[in-house]
């Protein structure tokens, strides 16, 4: 192909089932966005709400390389409609790449407009900055910093451990960033906490709760690195369900609660749900046998593939079935040096996971892959995944959700292309408008308001 536009247009006729604005949005989170001047925030004292990076950086170039992005943050999020696609409210996570044929950039009339190959082909929106992001704690920290949100509002994202365990060569994920992109937030001088206080987190909530008066906020996330040994005293699952039990006791069935943490022994599980956890996320990564080795040593090395894939298969006789939801991070299956070199062999694959878990009642989910610099994985595949492949994943995805009668699962707000928030991949874009089964957890099957 000799453009993206005339690549993407291409993928568009050749899989028409899957929503225009997935395509776009899949190239978007996988090969990034640059952002003109006019189009980055004034940080937390301006009009719009900035990128928070919540866990790891998802930008394709380290903070220093940023430019002017790096100063004046870019949004959390964009919501691109309209334009010559006729694009449905799409909303997508912002990953900079200054060398990205898309761009941000306001027009004539001041209006911002995303633009590729130099041509306008949608509109912009940008969140406002939410009213509990200007209030501080008691002792100056910001809500942004203790309890960003995130999918539009939807979702408080708690990384409560902002490192991982799994540390160096021979342990971190290969795509994972997390241990640098602490690094780099301290190296430029920026506050980010490394362990955070269960006192600080409820008091970032109150403000959230007393300020959100929408109730936008519908869900949130404790989350953080792989901890092998122990945090404060705490192994990881009284590390993280700690914060759950707190969070419960202080602010029962206000939000849908959900951790992310390694695939655990069954009676850990049970502690998980013990502190009023309701959705439990221990994310299998790679479905590929020999990639998961390659690609995620720590944990192979810890658990072991199968005994991995064991946990979440036990862990669903605690949480039940749907309540399970094992992110894996696509893309990272065609990855150099070792990844599937054709699409066919990566889609077998990834759709051969799929099917193990949804057999079992099991909804995998999963995240874009964005080729962080600072890993290894991404220094070698600086272009990411082919853009077919993201594209035949969705069509995979929902075929095989169809094939077990499953629907999209709880606690990602509304499916369907225009609804859904889910922001870091399009497989809530990807399932059919019409269903509305999705939070069983506390839902609204409204889309909810802007923050």
């Amino acid at each position: 192909m000799g453009s993206r536009t005339e690549l993407v247009e291409d993928l568009m006729e050749r899989f028409p089932h899957v929503p225009r604005e997935a395509v776009f949005k899949e190239d978007l989170l996988r090969g990034g966005v640059a952002f003109d001047p006019s189009a980055l925030s004034d940080n937390e004292s301006g009009e719009v709400k900035p990128k928070s990076y919540f866990i790891f950086s998802f930008d394709h170039g380290t903070l220093p390389e940023l430019g002017e992005a790096a100063l004046r943050r870019p949004p959390e999020e964009i919501i691109l409609t309209g334009g010559p696609y006729d694009l449905r409210r799409t909303v997508v996570s912002v990953r900079v790449n200054p060398a990205s044929p898309y761009r941000v950039a306001a027009g004539e009339d001041g209006m911002l407009g995303l633009y590729l190959d130099g041509k306008r082909i949608a509109d912009v929106g940008v969140p406002p900055m939410p009213e509990y992001y200007r209030h501080t704690l008691s002792n100056g920290k910001s809500v942004m910093e203790v309890a960003p949100t995130i999918q539009w509002g939807y979702l408080i994202y708690l990384t409560v451990f902002r490192v991982c365990q799994y540390f160096g060569a021979k342990e971190e994920c290969q795509y994972c960033d997390i241990n640098h992109n602490w690094r780099q937030h301290k190296a430029a001088g920026r506050p980010y906490t490394g362990v955070k206080d269960v006192e600080e987190i409820l008091e970032a909530l109150e403000i959230i709760d007393r300020y959100d008066t929408a109730k936008a906020s519908t869900a949130y996330t404790l989350t953080g690195g792989a901890i092998t040994s122990k945090v404060a005293g705490r192994d990881e699952a009284d590390f993280y369900g700690h914060y759950a039990k707190a969070i419960e006791e202080r602010f029962p069935g206000r939000w849908i609660g959900k951790v992310v943490a390694q695939a655990l022994p069954k009676a850990d599980v049970q502690r998980f749900k013990d502190y009023g956890v309701q959705i439990y996320h221990p994310n299998y990564e790679v479905w590929d046998e020999y990639l998961f080795k390659m690609y995620c040593p720590g944990k192979e090395r810890y658990v072991g593939r199968d005994e991995w894939h064991k946990r979440i298969l036990d862990s669903a006789e605690v949480f039940g079935a749907r309540n399970v939801i094992p992110n894996f991070v696509a893309g990272v299956e065609m990855a150099e040096p070792f990844g599937f070199k054709t699409v066919d062999e990566a889609i077998a694959s990834t759709t051969e996971g799929l099917r193990f878990f949804m057999s079992h009642g099991i909804t995998p989910r999963f995240t874009t892959w964005c080729p962080e610099p600072t890993t290894p994985l991404g220094k070698a595949n600086p272009q990411g995944a082919p853009l077919e492949y993201h594209i035949r994943l969705l069509q995979a995805y929902r075929q095989t959700m169809e094939d077990f009668g499953l629907t999209s699962p709880p606690g990602y707000g509304p499916p369907g292309p225009g609804r859904a928030v889910f922001s870091v991949s399009s497989f809530m874009d990807s399932l059919p408008a019409e269903e509305t089964a999705g939070d069983t957890a506390g839902d609204t099957a409204e889309a909810p308001a802007e923050v």
